[in-house]
């Protein structure tokens, strides 16, 4: 994918709008470490980059900046930045907290979300099936993705979105990883379809036990990823 600036004209104005090409090359550096591009503890190196996406360091070093605020990225004084890595008790720790806001985020869903809002999260839970049985990880973790915020969404409660947001975009990456388990991703998929039936029912005590329950069974995997990851020599990109 390249983010390429060009001038249309003699002014040296951009074709891309700075904030959008900003927002676009934070956008792609999310993808690359939640994917497993750029793996924890990498070294983020600012002209290998800026050469693969095709953009200066300016709108680079500005996706640092937001990515650093979500956790993502740490920067370095006088070294650049790198790729967050975090310890087993910090992912314990966050899937603790994440667990209970997926629950609350559930319970309050099944009494505020609207039929239209169910009818597309089973679209997307259908779009989610296919990418599954064609074994397109990075296309089924981001519908999953979205299925997850639109359920916290539906709970219509900006606080409880605030935290479930900042939880989360921390452990974007080992959630996805912990897909690599075909079993596990196999379950994963189970789950969903027992949280698509208690919102249809609009059954907040299922749909609560059923997400958290989701994020118990992920961190057995996730924890054996991570062990793996912190035994490996960091990498620079």
């Amino acid at each position: 994918m390249e983010l390429a600036e060009h001038p249309v004209d003699g002014r040296g104005a951009l074709q891309i709008d700075r904030q959008v090409l900003s927002f676009a090359v934070t956008a792609k550096l999310r993808d690359m470490i939640v994917e497993g591009q750029l793996m924890p503890g990498a070294r983020l190196n600012e002209r290998i980059l800026c050469e693969q996406l095709s953009v200066s360091r300016t709108p680079l070093r500005e996706a640092f900046k937001t990515l650093a605020v979500e956790g993502l990225i740490d920067i370095l004084p006088n070294r650049g930045a790198a790729v967050a890595q975090m310890s087993v008790e910090d992912v314990k720790q966050a899937f603790e907290v994440m667990g209970a806001l997926e629950g609350l985020s559930g319970q309050l869903a099944c009494e505020r979300i609207k039929d239209e809002e169910i009818a597309e999260i089973r679209a997307f839970h259908y779009e989610m099936l296919a990418a599954h049985a064609r074994r397109d990880l990075p296309a089924y973790y981001r519908i999953n993705h979205v299925i997850h915020d639109r359920i916290n969404a539906a709970a219509r409660n900006t606080v409880l979105t605030a935290a479930y947001l900042q939880i989360n975009a921390r452990i974007q990456s080992v959630r996805f990883r912990s897909n690599f388990n075909q079993d596990k991703w196999n379950l994963a998929v189970k789950e969903h379809s027992k949280m698509l039936d208690a919102l249809e029912k609009r059954d907040s005590e299922t749909l609560r036990a059923v997400l958290q329950q989701h994020l118990r069974n992920k961190l057995d995997s996730v924890i054996a990823n991570l062990h793996d990851m912190l035994s490996a020599p960091p990498t620079e990109k």
